[in-house]
């Protein structure tokens, strides 16, 4: 989910699938769509999303700063290897910290 109800940055796209994971048909959802639900475990990974985005309520709630590489402008490799780095940062942290 995001913030704001869109499209996933191709960027996004481009750096999941050379890990073999597809999220070209994904997008952000709206809060809308969660109203009324209860989670087991909530995750914010910016300062943005974790300042803007209403309160969910969770049995856990975990915040996560990475940097956030669709603030980056720039050439089209810069944004690429951005997010290429993230990736590989979040993924190293859900494997340590959530997956464990």
């Amino acid at each position: 989910a995001g913030t704001i109800p869109s499209t996933v940055n191709p960027f996004a796209i481009k750096v999941m699938a050379e890990i073999g994971i597809d999220i070209s048909h994904h997008h952000s959802k709206s809060i809308e769509e969660f109203q009324g639900r209860q989670f087991d475990l909530v995750i914010t990974v910016c300062d943005s999303a974790r300042d803007t985005c209403p309160f969910f309520p969770g049995k856990k709630v975990i915040h996560k700063s990475f940097e956030d590489p669709a603030a980056l402008e720039g050439d089209d490799a810069a944004k690429t290897a951005l997010f290429r780095k993230v990736r590989d940062q979040e993924l190293k942290w859900i494997n340590r910290y959530i997956i464990q």
